[in-house]
């Protein structure tokens, strides 16, 4: 029966008064955006509007308001067949979290679309979602087919969208980053669930990895969203992207594929070419996935496996500004220079069961399971002796039931994961670093040879239950029509984390052109407290309270204002609850050793301001952090209703979290602690750049780990102190835009220009200050000037910061079997300024953090052109294309002036922080050689029907003109006056591929 119009008035104003008052009330995380489509419009008044899938047979029912609005929302992304009584049946392809107008008052929308849902063929129209105040894009089922790809990554196609970038690297390595904020800012939903790694940020799973999160089999579509994301998104201060899986229909469908290359089919490297000789290298993937009715219209089940062996090519190179040094390291060093290869094993396991009772109620359970297996830390500096192992695994369970009435959806939604991360070193024994010296108190690696480090032995994961509430009113009428969305979610998650082991000590060794020192300068390694209890894996129970509301209002058939708030909490235990071992807190109080008599560190930190309790925990003065209120506000303007030419725009904040893998290390270094020692010059008795503790050097020191560790056994002497700020907050992003959407034709075009502020990213800087409290003297960091009795301080705050102002320019032309073909554009204009290398979370060139100055962002290149296209050719053969092109990413290092020129900076040091554009490696067709990053990719696939069986075959042509996309640098001349250019390495690794041949081989029913 239809609700009163004067029930629904108090309605609305309860649910606003309500929530408010709840979000205040409550003890306050993160929620699940969800993937399902809304449908909206105008019928006929008080007319019963029902969505029917014809592939499944699930049914959704609404009925109209007396002004003829209604809503329909919970709809699963895919073709609906949705009629308001006889004779104004439309059959409509909604997109995943979109929002669309249907309206029954006017002409059916063109039906040039034939939408295949396992084997049921329909016609309908793509219904786009362009009143929406959110910056972004979606990524089709059609696309995700047709695109050239190199890793079957379905996040691949999201660099399709202005703003983002999908990148390969060198080591095959995948990742995804939106605007000039590093990976750990993005976050990606399957289903609505929300994959957050709490360790490492981004995607749980895709820390260091060339695997997948996700089978691509599993994924229907996607939508990218680059800013301005309705309040239901949590845990994100960047792109968020949200991913719809496939689910069985009423007819039996599957898929079988494999994929292959190899070394015969691939150009050689810059640095196999320099080598004159190929690395042996293979890659093979495979899959499957089915689907299917379990009771016809009723229930039904999805299954897919993909499969992954790697073994790809790397280049060993030395950092940009250690070049200099290579002629003076001894032969058998320089050799491990150069070419090697990565193996890589991954499997991935995805499985749903859905069932439909009645037509009000869905009920979903899943299983995602992921297994890998890769070798790591080799590239870049690494040499291949000092590797280490990975095992990589995730696995979550995800159980809904979904709801739905004429004027109201619940989802409820019941979730449990499981991942786990942990490396372990190759090889045992002594490690040896080779470093350079390009300016006074610099130090640049050339290369680290022998056992992994012992930080490269990890433990770390987070596994835990979910619970969370949606529910959603489509059916409120108030000065205009209002979609209510309001939601709660609780979280127990237990993270775990060893930071490192009890192996391999690490010996330091100075090279210059024309020589390498024999003694080492400096070792590192750890030693277990032992007799006081302590464990360097550490344990905590998170908990994580989320709540939102959001107000889609339309006014009127033009306004439609999209307002939102959301209010995250987290409780950290091992964070909050830790206390700063007696010892140390003595230390700080104690006499400064290197500065007047009666003046402790303390105070000598005080003048530097440092105030040390700030970082001191007593158990009971740090609380979790209750600020973070997160508005979202957005509009969409139709200019003639009819959305053709579409303003929006918006304004939101959007809180992120402190990574654990940071604030772990405040506990698992007082367990197993960290130590540094510096050797004596043998000639002139001093240490390395005046470094401390000094001791003489013992050749037995290099005979076993015990032996170096009895420099530890007297005294704290060289143990790193770790102490967080009592006051941490949650990174957070300032996000606005503006923009317009045309339809010209087939074509929707978009320009948006973003503007995108982020606060608080998390750091750790160097404690140590000299007597007087300053940082610099005679351009000399106070690294002899440690914790009396212990080592260096490290301190750990709030302060990175991001400044990025964004031009983003689209347009698409759809693909349709009418058609035939289809296309896609994306530039993307970026000016990016930020306070740390974005890659950076250490940051000792400087006293704090706030000290550091904002320069060009190494994030992301200015400039950056996508555009793809797909054409069905003559004879069954689909063909489509690639082309990527983008300016260099600017390079982030340090200016110095020279010794003898005596000049510093206002800091006191000789060197600042540095920004440039490195010069372009390459031309495309016109102009210059001003890019840095190049490729044009290639696809095609040839359909054979086999009694009625859909045989393919592809190939995929990555990188078909062989472009070198340089990723080492090389900065030789970083003196003030007669700085060099930063230029590519043209012998070290690339970006993407060289030219690569990808054979495919596949069937379909």
């Amino acid at each position: 029966m239809k609700t009163s119009t004067h029930f629904k008035k108090n309605l609305l104003a309860g649910l606003i008064g309500t929530a408010v008052t709840s979000l205040v009330a409550l003890p306050g995380t993160s929620f699940a955006q969800a993937a399902y489509a809304t449908l909206r419009g105008k019928a006929a008044p008080n007319t019963q509007v029902t969505a029917v899938n014809p592939a499944t047979g699930s049914t959704r029912q609404t009925t109209s308001s007396a002004d003829g609005s209604y809503a329909i929302t919970g709809l699963q992304p895919g073709t609906w067949r949705i009629d308001a009584g006889p004779g104004t049946a439309q059959t409509v392809t909604l997109t995943v979290a979109s929002t669309s107008t249907l309206n029954f008052t006017s002409a059916a929308p063109s039906a040039a679309n034939a939408v295949t849902l396992g084997g049921v063929t329909v016609t309908a129209s793509v219904l786009p979602d362009v009143t929406t105040p959110e910056v972004g894009s979606t990524v089709s089922l059609h696309q995700i087919d047709t695109i050239p790809q190199l890793t079957r990554n379905f996040l691949e196609f999201a660099d399709t969208v202005p703003g983002m970038v999908f990148s390969v690297g060198s080591n095959g390595n995948t990742s995804l980053r939106g605007g000039a904020q590093n990976d750990a800012s993005t976050n990606v939903y399957i289903d609505g669930v929300g994959q957050k790694s709490y360790l490492f940020g981004g995607p749980s799973g895709q820390f260091a990895t060339q695997g997948n999160p996700f089978p691509q089999l599993a994924i229907g579509e996607y939508k990218v969203i680059t800013s301005n994301y309705k309040a239901e998104y949590g845990q994100i201060s960047s792109a968020a992207v949200t991913a719809q899986t496939k689910s069985g229909t009423n007819e039996f469908h599957g898929e079988v594929f494999g994929r292959y290359t190899s070394d015969k089919y691939r150009a050689r490297t810059p640095s196999e070419n320099a080598a004159n000789k190929k690395t042996p290298s293979d890659e093979k993937e495979f899959g499957f996935a089915l689907g299917g009715p379990i009771v016809q219209d009723k229930a039904h089940f999805f299954i897919t496996y993909e499969g992954k062996r790697f073994d790809r090519p790397i280049t060993v190179v030395p950092a940009a500004d250690a070049v200099p040094a290579i002629p003076g390291l001894p032969a058998d060093i320089a050799s491990q220079f150069g070419p090697a290869n990565i193996p890589f094993t991954e499997n991935l396991y995805f499985g749903k069961v859905d069932w439909e009772p009645t037509d009000r109620d869905r009920f979903e359970l899943s299983a995602q399971i992921r297994k890998e297996d890769q070798s790591g830390g080799i590239g870049g500096q690494n040499a291949k002796s000092a590797s280490f192992s990975v095992v990589n695994d995730d696995k979550r369970y995800d159980l809904r039931w979904q709801h739905s009435g004429y004027s109201y959806f619940n989802e409820l939604l019941a979730t449990y994961e499981d991942s786990n991360y942990a490396p372990t070193a190759l090889n045992y024994g002594n490690g040896a670093i080779y470093t350079y010296q390009p300016a006074a108190n610099q130090t640049a690696t050339l290369i680290n040879t022998g056992a992994a480090n012992p930080l490269a032995t990890q433990n770390k994961g987070q596994k835990g239950p979910a619970i969370e509430d949606n529910l959603t009113f489509n059916d409120l009428q108030w000065h205009g029509d209002h979609v209510i969305k309001l939601g709660v979610k609780q979280k127990w998650v237990t993270l775990h984390s060893a930071d490192a082991a009890d192996v391999n000590p690490q010996f330091y060794y100075d090279v210059t052109p024309t020589g390498t020192n024999a003694q080492p300068y400096q070792v590192f390694f750890t030693k277990p407290v032992t007799g006081l209890g302590l464990s360097p894996t550490v344990t905590t129970k998170d908990k994580q309270f989320g709540a939102y509301i959001q107000d889609d209002w339309a006014i009127n058939e033009h306004l439609i204002l999209n307002l939102g708030v959301r209010w995250d909490y987290e409780s950290t235990p091992s964070y909050l609850d830790f206390v700063t071992p007696a010892n140390v807190v003595a230390a700080f109080n104690s006499q400064d050793p290197n500065a007047p008599a009666g003046q402790t560190y303390a105070q000598s930190l005080a003048k530097g301001g440092i105030d040390v309790n700030d970082y001191i925990s007593n158990g009971h003065n740090r609380s979790a952090y209750k600020g973070e209120w997160q508005p979202r506000l957005g509009f969409s303007y139709d200019i003639d209703a009819d959305q053709a030419h579409v303003i929006h725009g918006g304004a939101g904040r959007s809180y992120d979290r402190d990574l654990y893998n940071y604030l772990q290390l405040e506990t698992t270094k007082a367990a197993l602690p960290q130590f540094r020692f510096y050797f004596a010059d043998p000639v002139t008795g001093l240490c390395y750049q005046g470094r401390t503790p000094c001791v003489p050097f013992d050749p037995a020191y290099l005979n076993g780990l015990s032996n170096v560790q009895q420099l530890a056994s007297a005294s704290n002497a060289g143990t790193e102190i770790d102490v967080l700020n009592n006051h941490l907050k949650a990174p957070y992003s300032d996000q606005f835009s503006i923009g317009m959407a045309n339809r010209l034709g087939d074509w929707q075009t978009d320009a948006t220009v973003t503007r995108v502020i982020s606060h608080d990213g998390f750091a750790f800087t160097l404690g140590n200050r000299y007597p007087d409290g300053s940082f610099w003297k005679n351009a000399s960091q106070p690294w002899g000037n440690g914790v009396p009795g212990f080592g260096s301080l490290i301190v750990g705050n709030n302060g990175i910061g991001t400044r990025t102002t964004q031009v983003l320019l689209s347009a698409t032309k759809p693909y349709t079997p009418e058609s035939r073909w289809g296309a896609t554009f994306a530039y993307t204009y970026t000016d990016a300024k930020q306070n740390r290398d974005i890659n950076e979370h250490y940051a000792f060139d400087a006293a704090t953090i706030q000290d550091y100055p904002y320069i060009l962002s190494n994030a992301a290149a200015k400039h950056r052109f996508v555009a793809t296209g797909v054409i069905d050719g003559p004879w069954g053969i689909t063909v489509s294309a690639k082309l990527t092109l983008a300016t260099p990413i600017p390079f982030n290092g340090f200016a110095c002036y020279s010794g003898a020129s005596g000049q510093l900076f206002p800091s006191g040091s000789r060197c600042a922080p540095y920004g440039t554009e490195p010069q372009g490696n390459g031309k495309f067709l016109l102009g210059g050689k001003i890019f840095g990053y190049r490729s044009v990719d290639f696809q095609a696939t040839k359909h054979f029907d086999v009694h009625g069986l859909d045989f393919y075959g592809r190939l995929d042509l990555m990188n078909a003109f062989n472009f070198k996309n340089y990723s080492d640098l090389m900065f030789p001349n970083n003196t003030i006056g007669t700085l060099s250019p930063v230029t590519y390495n043209p012998t070290g690794n690339i970006t993407f591929v060289p030219r690569t041949i990808k054979f495919e081989i596949g069937m379909k029913f």
